[in-house]
């Protein structure tokens, strides 16, 4: 018997190892929380879906959500922080899009299930 089950007070008879087996780490469900800590703010949803379609600059970004470069530049930090967005530079400008990973592409298609609407591009 696995050394989880050994420790816990009851065995209820349903299986709980397997589940045990699977149970993602502390530190991968801190990640996870962070990364949904992330989108849980309107602005930077907007500003990921955003991203989730083309690659912008900060500029045009700010027009887009009428809001200041700075305030975009901090919400994208953030972005860019949980892994969700990356960025390159181009002379003075640098652009956003969303991260080439498995957790970004799972926010991206959460985000279309969401608000019920395909990708523009796709």
């Amino acid at each position: 018997m696995d050394s989880k089950m050994t420790n816990l007070p009851h065995n209820h008879g349903n299986a709980i190892e397997k589940v045990l087996d699977k149970l993602p780490s502390q530190e991968e469900c801190i990640q996870a929380a962070e990364m949904f800590k992330q989108i849980s703010d309107g602005t930077r949803l907007r500003i990921l879906w955003l991203l989730c379609h083309c690659e912008e600059c900060v500029s045009n970004i700010a027009a887009v959500m009428d809001m200041s470069d700075p305030a975009v530049s901090h919400h994208l930090k953030l972005l860019r922080k949980s892994g969700l967005i990356v960025s390159r530079r181009d002379g003075k400008e640098i652009y956003y899009r969303l991260a080439d990973t498995a957790q970004a592409q799972l926010v991206h298609q959460a985000c279309e299930d969401m608000f019920r609407i395909s990708c523009p591009l796709g």
